[in-house]
């Protein structure tokens, strides 16, 4: 049996094709992530181009993030750009944001997490810039956030100088005891905090609230040093009954 000469060459529309046009985010999800990033300005959580919201494709693995410096007034979906979970850029012709890396840690470690947020909203950063933890005073905070919000160790001068946003992510998922499931937020020391959530809508809900018990936790410690957390049990309750199998707040879906 004669063989053919030469190697064949893939049809126009074939499995290469299909591939290459498959590799794109769905516009559903540019269109959230454009949405959450102009809400972090609406919402006086993100000044001038600080911060950036993501959110990833877990079926594709692509990753829709802010691009880098382009202003909230201006941001449009077409402008967002998309990414593997390695950081290669598939689609968009301008720089993802320089934080990417830092999401793209906490997307390959913690499997359940759909988007993310990092903002340098005042009070929150406030707490991270003295790196010391937001202390759960009240109930209001326990409604979201199952203790004090943590902070990361600090990065080594070595971490900063190489790979430093990625080394980020990694200081972030180092500070939790496997996947998060009550703590959906963190503060970085002398930087800002990141948080996340299953949804983009999620994750900048979570982003406002942490600011606002920030500023409530601040303003409690200037009132009052001596005040002292909210009680184990009452903190424990709150937050159980809004998340988990024992919630019971809100109507049935």
């Amino acid at each position: 049996m004669s063989q053919s000469k030469g190697k064949a060459r893939a049809p126009k529309g074939g499995k290469a094709a299909r591939r290459t046009r498959s590799r794109r985010a769905p516009l559903a999800l540019r269109t959230a992530v454009c949405r959450a990033n102009v809400e972090l300005s609406r919402r006086g959580l993100a000044l001038f181009t600080f911060g950036n919201a993501s959110a990833i494709d877990r079926a594709s693995g692509l990753v829709v993030i802010k691009p880098s410096g382009v202003p909230y007034a201006t941001l449009k979906p077409a402008d967002l750009v998309v990414t593997d979970l390695h950081g290669r850029v598939v689609e968009g012709t301008l720089r993802p944001s320089s934080d990417l890396a830092t999401h793209l840690e906490i997307y390959r470690q913690w499997p359940s997490v759909g988007a993310v947020v990092h903002t340098h909203s005042h009070f929150a950063t406030v707490w991270a810039q003295a790196a010391q933890e937001i202390p759960c005073y009240g109930t209001t905070h326990a409604d979201y956030f199952n203790g004090p919000v943590p902070v990361t160790r600090a990065l080594s001068a070595a971490e900063i100088a190489d790979d430093y946003e990625r080394n980020t992510g990694r200081a972030i998922v180092e500070r939790f005891d496997g996947e998060p499931t009550t703590m959906p937020a963190v503060l970085v020391p002398g930087h800002a905090s990141f948080v996340w959530g299953a949804t983009v809508e999620g994750a900048v809900e979570t982003a406002f609230i942490l600011e606002e018990v920030a500023r409530m936790a601040y303003h409690t410690a200037v009132l009052n040093p001596a005040s002292e957390p909210l009680a184990q049990a009452l903190l424990h309750k709150h937050f159980s009954r809004k998340h988990g199998p024992a919630a019971y707040y809100g109507q049935k879906r």
